[in-house]
């Protein structure tokens, strides 16, 4: 079970989304139903706003499926000058 749990990669999904497809990346990394994770995010926001940042964060540092990089690499690479591949 740890040979499989190595060898996935926590990525945004371009299949399951409702907006960026953190929730559903998310959900497929950890094998839950990806609505009980966005109903997650939601009673973090209602509590304190907090899952508006959490789903932030997300999104700048999951790469999408069909990606090597996140978003947050692609504007370090862009700010630091070099080129940004996808």
């Amino acid at each position: 079970m740890s040979e499989n749990f190595g060898s996935k990669r926590l990525q945004r999904s371009e299949s399951d989304r409702f907006l960026t497809g953190v929730c559903g990346g998310i959900a497929d990394y950890t094998g839950i139903d990806s609505t009980l994770i966005r109903v997650l995010f939601a009673v973090f926001t209602l509590l304190g706003f907090s899952g508006v940042i959490i789903y932030i964060v997300a999104w700048l540092i999951m790469p999408s499926q069909s990606e090597q990089r996140s978003l947050m690499e692609q504007i370090v690479r862009n700010f630091q000058g070099k080129e940004s591949e996808r």
